[in-house]
């Protein structure tokens, strides 16, 4: 007669589940059928070393039925152990162990990466709230002074932009986000004016640039940024909007709209505000989404066929060009008040290539909440003088196609060695590690919250002055 002893719950977790069903099945067999299954399935175990290695579902489900099928003295031999199997049963329990302290190791990991991204998360809020309407209030405040000294007014404004890129790439450092710069150091043309042309991956692209930036001495502050006009509209639109950066919209049935504007807004804007470095993504949207479509284009017309970049679009550089070198060649310039200076124009292109750890870009979410293992992003820089750059529209479209050429053959070699190459003629390619000071991030922060708390004073005492008026 069969024994009415219930046998006991197994574990509901899918990896535990599977590793004592693997091992009941196999020891209630090798209890008729001596050494077949047991060793066979036991020796995986071994191999495995995280504790289990399931069979297939068709095996298993039939050796699973064949255990139950078995007399109840075979069944008890899964549940105490029997001496007869004592040596696989001990090789097979370690394993199950080590399996199950793994998923615990794996619990508490992501246990602790839900609590610190939650952290962070809240704390990126606080940051939000407390730093882009003090930037937005002092503003207000300077009015004035941008009557009397406009440039003064957008030197401070510069000053208050770089902090808030500071706290921005705050939230990547403390998460373990850092940066290694390889080939020609711009932190001698950084009082030039210069076009600056990034691949582009991901929305962490911005933030790598503001981060790997903070260390060239002032030129965050003169930086004009050209953005996908739905960026317009976050929270940092508002301070990208007042710092006098262009939002464009992609798309054909806009394009030649978008150029006019942008041409606008150069004349209006680039040399009024004193901007040096103006930073643009020619692919004009990111590689995941465009590389099939620029792949298709390619082979119609008899292009380089890329796979780490994709072919840029040539409309925005080419107005930067004729725009600001015109101005260059033409040797004068108007500001706001109608003044004319003696300006040096466009002196260099920049061309940047960033390469994301085993080519997987870092975005936004994974910058502010750093649910991601720390990881170094590697920068490459390219300058090239701008008389060495066509403004004509099909050689520049040329000169384009040939520098992302040569990127998609840089990022190839980064992501097969880990390294970029040597430039030209040399043997050895050099890296640097950027840094940022601890103290520096810390001041900025600190500076963020005391102007968080007096404007909240302010404001509230105004409040109450207007309600007692009022009253």
């Amino acid at each position: 007669m069969r024994s009415t002893r219930p046998r006991p719950a197994l574990s509901r977790e899918p990896a535990a589940e599977s590793a004592w069903s693997h091992v009941r099945a196999t020891v209630c067999v090798s209890v008729v059928q001596p050494g077949c299954l047991l060793l066979l399935h036991g020796r995986g175990l071994l191999q495995r070393g995280r504790g289990y290695n399931p069979l297939d579902n068709k095996t298993a489900r039939s050796v699973r039925k064949q255990a139950y099928s078995w007399p109840t003295f075979s069944r008890c031999s899964l549940h105490f152990g029997l001496i007869s199997v004592s040596t696989h049963w001990a090789t097979s329990s370690i394993g199950l162990s080590r399996g199950m302290a793994m998923n615990r190791k794996e619990i508490q990991h992501g246990s602790w990466v839900f609590v610190k991204g939650t952290i962070r998360f809240l704390f990126m809020v606080v940051n939000n709230l407390v730093a882009i309407p003090s930037y937005v209030l002092y503003l207000i405040v300077l009015q004035p002074l941008k009557l009397i000294d406009c440039k003064l007014f957008w030197h401070i404004e510069g000053i208050m932009f770089k902090w808030l890129l500071a706290m921005v790439s705050s939230w990547g450092w403390t998460a373990g986000y850092t940066v290694v710069e390889w080939g020609d150091d711009v932190k001698a043309i950084t009082e030039d004016e210069a076009m600056v042309l990034v691949n582009h991956q991901a929305t962490g692209d911005v933030c790598t640039l503001m981060m790997c930036l903070q260390d060239k001495g002032t030129v965050v502050r003169h930086m004009m940024w050209l953005m996908e006009y739905i960026f317009k509209f976050t929270n940092f639109g508002v301070v990208s909007l007042i710092h006098g950066d262009f939002f464009i919209r992609q798309g054909k049935a806009h394009r030649d709209q978008q150029l006019i504007l942008l041409r606008k807004h150069l004349e209006k804007y680039y040399r009024s505000r004193d901007r040096k470095w103006i930073v643009l993504f020619p692919e004009g949207g990111f590689l995941r989404k465009r590389r099939e479509t620029s792949q298709s284009f390619a082979k119609k017309n008899n292009l380089p066929f890329l796979k780490h970049v994709t072919l840029p679009r040539q409309g925005a550089t080419e107005v930067i060009l004729q725009t600001l070198c015109a101005q260059h060649e033409n040797g004068a310039v108007g500001d706001a008040n109608g003044a004319v200076e003696k300006q040096s124009g466009l002196q260099w292109v920049i061309d940047i290539t960033i390469a994301y750890h085993k080519a997987k870009p870092i975005d936004i979410q994974t910058w502010i909440i750093g649910y991601r293992k720390p990881t170094v992003t590697h920068v490459h820089y390219r300058i090239y003088p701008i008389k060495d750059v066509p403004i004509e529209s099909e050689a520049l479209t040329k000169w384009l196609y040939q520098r992302f050429v040569e990127k998609d053959e840089l990022l190839a070699h980064f992501y097969e060695t880990g390294a970029f190459p040597p430039p030209k003629g040399q043997t050895v390619a050099t890296s640097r590690a950027m840094t940022l000071d601890p103290l520096w991030l810390f001041f900025v922060q600190l500076m963020g919250f005391l102007s968080g708390y007096m404007w909240y004073n302010v404001l509230e005492y105004l409040y109450h002055c207007l309600a007692l008026w009022e009253f």
